[in-house]
Formats: C-alpha cells, structure tokens, sequence
C-alpha cells in the first residue's frame, strides 16, 4: 500500500510518500480502507518528536479515519465487508475499572491511532472492532473523517467536565481550530445563553459567527478579558474552553465570573503559566483538565451529527502524497475547521 510515513523526527522534509506494508488483521480487528484522514496538532508534534512517547519507526500518523470495511477477523461479528465506517480514535483494553466506568481515557494503555500504533496517512488501517463505527445519516467520509477526536474532544470538555448549564454564557479560545468549531456548536445546542469566539482574522470570526457564535473577539486587535468584560457587563463568562496554553492563559483566567469553569485540553503556545490563588479561591472559579473523552460521549456527537443538528466543518481537502503541505497549512494557522488528506 502507499502510505505517508517518517524514519525519523523532523521538519516537513521527513514525512515520505512511499511503499509500505499492509497491515495484517488479528482475529479481533477489521481492514479499513481509508477514504479520508483529518490532521490533528498531535500529528506536527510526534512527527518532531515527543520525549514521553518513543515511537516505532518508521511511524504513520493520523487519527481520524474514515473508510470502508474490506476484511474481518474471525472474531468479529459487529461489522462486515462493505460497511461505510469511522474509526472511534481512542484505543483503551476495555477490561479495566476505568473503562468499566465509560472513562476511556484513564485506561492506563490508553492510546490513539498514529500514536502507538499507525494510523490514518495511508490506503489501509486495521483497527479492533470495539472502535469500528458505522457512519450516522448520510455523512460523507469527509464528514465522517472530519468529526471523531475534535467532537468528541469539545463534549467531553463543555457537558462532562465543565458541565455546562443551560442559559450560561461560554468564551470559545481558536475559534478557527477544529475543537472551538465543534466547541461553538455544542455549547449553542446545549443551551447556552451566548458564545463569545475568539480568532485572529476576521475571516475566522465571520464563520465563528455563522456557526452560532453571539459575538466575536479579533485577539490581535481587541483586548479579550476587556471584550468579555464589556460584553458581560463586568460579570465574566461561566464556561472557558482553551486548548492554547501560556500566550492567552491570564486573560482567560481574568474573563472567568465568579464560580466559572476554564476547561483546558491544550497547550500549543506552551504549558507553563502563572495561576493566582486567591483569586482562585476566592472567586470560587475552577480550572479543569480535559483529556478525549469515551466511546459512549463519542456516540452521542454522532447521534447529533447524523440527524444534522450539529455539522461538520472541514476547511480543505489534499491528495495523500501532499501530506507535508497540507501539515505545512495547520502550522501556518491559516485555515477554519479540519484539513483532510485522501489517500
């Protein structure tokens, strides 16, 4: 099969279009051929390199897949050759408390495809049959591709950890991003009384707004903890989803109203930030880490996507072997929703 690989850590220069062998299905597992593959942040950082994860190489990246079924094991009786599908991108052993609790991402193997194991850059993909999902409704494979981990990462974020109530005002950091697209959605489906997006064009504001966001924040011209002040009438916003880390980490703390929620899943400006604790305290705000969510959340989005309450939002589409352009885009921030690779 043709795949898009790396043999070692690096700049675009690495990845390589090139031969690769097919994966070979244990009893347990299904074939996919892929239709289409979404980029994700996480992909840039492991082709440069993460200490924490040592990677096989040469290593396929990509976690968002969508495809068709062209082989199972002998185990498997959910799913058969010829089913349109999307791959749930969260692998966990499904044996454990954890998992037993619907908290996948807590499983102590846990992991996603293009991490430890390969992923999405390529013409097949094999994948236990637990994560194999038929694609809802009449999404296209590009819809489908475009949904799984930012979905259900912005669910597992706003209605599990920050419970997010109806009539509560949210402030959406990256609007731009494929978590604050899907962010801006569910919050407005969930009720919330008004979504505040930030993004730094103009352009990405417009569609902030056209996807249900009740004012907009222009980052590099408008002060946001200003903005939310004005717009809240000094009381702040109930619900932070931020997935930027240092550069937008005090104005987010200082826009949280008393009792407010900022939900972190991110950290692509840097990790390390200063945090007031008698402020903390004594506003009673929380700050909440986010990590994925469960296959039973990832279900739930589906559900709304297939009945075309919520919808996907894909900015681009490139052929596979133009993979390095297309994570060339992502690095360059100038793109609204989610790229896509086909193979």
């Amino acid at each position: 099969m043709k795949a898009v690989r790396f043999h070692e850590y690096g700049g675009l220069d690495v990845l390589k279009y090139e031969d690769a062998p097919e994966p070979r299905i244990l009893p347990d597992e299904a074939l996919i051929r892929v239709h289409a593959c979404a980029l994700n942040h996480l992909d840039l950082w492991l082709r440069a390199g993460v200490r924490a994860w040592k990677l096989s190489l040469p290593h396929i990246v990509g976690s968002d897949i969508s495809g068709e079924v062209v082989e199972v094991g002998s185990m498997v009786t959910r799913t058969k050759p010829g089913d349109r599908v999307l791959l749930a991108p969260g692998i966990s052993c499904g044996q454990c408390e954890e998992c037993w609790r619907a908290r996948d991402s807590a499983c102590r193997t846990f992991t996603l495809f293009g991490v430890m194991l390969d992923g999405g850059y390529a013409e097949l993909v094999k994948a236990p049959e637990r994560n194999v999902i038929r694609i809802p409704g009449n999404l296209s494979f590009d819809e489908a591709a475009a949904v799984p981990l930012v979905f259900l990462t912005a669910w597992h974020m706003l209605i599990t950890r920050a419970r997010l109530e109806p009539g509560e005002d949210v402030l959406v950091m990256g609007a731009g991003s494929g978590v604050g697209s899907a962010a801006i959605q569910i919050a407005k489906h969930a009720g919330a009384r008004r979504v505040i997006a930030v993004a730094g064009s103009e352009t990405k504001l417009a569609k902030a707004a056209a996807l249900g966001a009740d004012a907009v924040i222009h980052h590099t011209k408008q002060s946001i903890r200003g903005e939310v002040k004005r717009l809240t009438e000094n009381r702040g916003v109930d619900v932070i989803v931020e997935h930027v880390g240092a550069a937008v980490w005090e104005d987010c703390f200082e826009s949280l109203a008393t009792y407010g929620r900022l939900v972190t899943c991110g950290i692509t400006s840097g990790g390390q930030v200063d945090l007031n604790l008698q402020t903390l305290f004594g506003r009673q705000r929380a700050v909440i880490g986010s990590y994925m969510g469960g296959k039973g959340e990832l279900m739930q989005v589906l559900k709304l996507l297939g009945e075309r309450k919520l919808r996907a939002v894909i900015d681009s589409v490139f052929p596979l072997k133009e993979a390095g352009t297309a994570q060339g885009k992502m690095e360059s921030r100038d793109f609204f929703g989610k790229i896509l690779l086909h193979p």
